[in-house]
């Protein structure tokens, strides 16, 4: 039996599936196809699978999701490694840090590496091919799966199938690899029948990997070494060093290796494809979405509050408030609680110039929703105007805001649920169900529920500013340096 170590990279942001997925709560930390968010499934896609056994995966994701990730885990009563990358250097020094970090304690594992925002539909099928895959990745094979393709969408970098290996029939060497090409050569790749997409998912060892990206790339490899040497726990992460990892150049796994492999004259360690037929999807935008989604007779998949009237192959999706479509054809429709897209299906990958279009002109909606997640529980804004800002807040059980203060705003709380317990300058008492209390402008204070079932409360601000950044932290115990 081979033992794996599941490596799920969690860094990318999903600007294409705006407004569901923002800058600060991206789409793998959404639940787009099931009750589970997308890293959720990719963690529960391990639960059972005969001939492999799985030590604690390692979770590399962005320093920005930690609190969530980490939440997300919990919820699931699952252990794992919470490695935090400083900043977005692509999958390459992402899966290095990881090989640092899986080889430190253990003896060269077999690392499973896997996107946490693509939908596997047929679990069983995915499971089947990695322990086919297991034994030729311990004798020091690289595995990349592939994925049939069925468009020449250019949004894949494809793999031209080599020579079958040994007495496989369904195991081959990578010839070429071929990284998002033109939308005419991506045709002669699909017409020709011996490409796959590359899934984003591999499987080597640990050592392996860092060998080759010696070989290919020895300074990204010397800047996560660097990184890793000074390496710290803090709470329930893993983080390394900011500055050394800072000077580690940007780089994915396909550029970095991979297209290297099939040219190295064996160089480098092999290079193995093995196909994949599992119902996979990136869902990178919304007509992806749509395609991995179940359908009415029409075509028409819909969550939430939809009523669909006449209408063929259209997505509509309502977090809140009621949509209705009339004879409609080929439309996404999102309804979030602070923007709505409408757009053709066939135009979905142009979201990403209206996320464009919101940072330069300095919009929030494009990195926030209004319900915004933190280490403690989260908030809603419920409604703003000139000097006034009304929010409903939601504490863990046991869980604290941080010690503060605020320079331009007074706060009003009200507990519509639960127990708080509220500092106040030098007071500190207990406020139930239908109370109320008052933080005058420039007093420390602190929210806590001291409670076993979640607090609840509206919380009323104003004042001349009521902006996130007014705010003097003296004690945290989620050690931020900002809200």
């Amino acid at each position: 039996m081979h033992t794996l170590t599941p490596i799920i990279l969690s860094g990318g942001s999903g600007t294409r599936l705006w407004p569901l997925s923002r800058e600060k709560h991206p789409k793998q930390l959404l639940a787009l196809v099931s009750e589970d968010s997308l890293l959720q499934a990719t963690v529960r896609r391990l639960d059972v699978l005969d001939g492999v056994k799985f030590r604690e995966p390692i979770v590399v994701c962005n320093e920005e999701y930690r609190f969530l990730v980490a939440e997300q885990l919990r919820i699931m009563q699952k252990k794992a490694t919470i490695l935090l990358e400083p900043t977005g250097k692509n999958t390459a020094p992402a899966l290095t840090l990881a090989a640092l970090a899986a080889i430190n304690d253990q003896d060269d594992p077999i690392l499973l590496i896997m996107p946490s925002d693509h939908v596997v539909v047929d679990t069983h099928s995915f499971q089947t091919v990695v322990c086919k895959g297991a034994p030729l990745a311990a004798e020091g094979a690289i595995i990349t799966f592939g994925i049939a393709p069925d468009t020449s969408d250019t949004g894949y970098g494809f793999i031209k199938v080599g020579k079958a290996i040994g007495q496989h029939n369904d195991i081959y060497r990578i010839a070429r690899f071929e990284e998002k090409p033109e939308p005419e050569v991506a045709q002669t790749y699909l017409d020709g029948g011996s490409y796959l997409w590359n899934s984003g998912v591999f499987m080597m060892r640990a050592s392996i990997w860092l060998s080759a990206i010696e070989q290919c790339r020895p300074d990204i490899l010397s800047a996560c070494q660097a990184a890793w040497k000074k390496q710290a726990i803090d709470g329930d992460f893993l983080r390394v060093n900011k500055l050394a990892f800072e000077q580690c150049p940007s780089e994915s796994i396909d550029y970095a290796v991979l297209e290297k492999i099939a040219v190295a004259d064996g160089q480098l360690p092999p290079g193995v494809v093995i196909p994949l037929s599992a119902g996979w999807s990136d869902v990178g935008q919304w007509d992806s979405l749509w395609q991995v989604l179940p359908k009415d007779d029409a075509g028409n998949a819909s969550q939430g509050d939809v009523l669909l009237q006449e209408c063929r192959n259209t997505l509509a999706i309502s977090e809140g408030r009621l949509v209705t479509c009339v004879g409609v054809e080929d439309l996404v429709v999102i309804e979030t609680s602070d923007a709505i897209l409408v757009a053709n299906k066939n135009k979905t990958q142009d979201v990403k110039k209206i996320v464009d279009r919101l940072k330069r002109e300095g919009r929030s909606e494009g990195q926030l929703h209004r319900k915004v997640f933190r280490p403690w529980g989260w908030y809603d804004g419920v409604d703003f105007g000139e000097r006034f800002q009304v929010k409903r807040i939601v504490v863990h059980p046991g869980a604290a805001l941080s010690l503060q203060m605020h320079h331009h705003r007074a706060e009003h709380w009200i507990v519509v649920r639960g127990t708080a317990r509220v500092t106040c300058g030098d007071k500190t008492y207990l406020i139930t169900e239908n109370q109320s209390t008052f933080i005058p402008l420039g007093t420390r204070h602190r929210l806590e529920n001291p409670g076993c079932v979640s607090l609840e409360l509206i919380e009323v601000q104003s004042g001349s500013y009521l902006g996130e950044d007014d705010i003097v932290r003296f004690q945290d115990i989620y050690g931020r340096e900002e809200n």
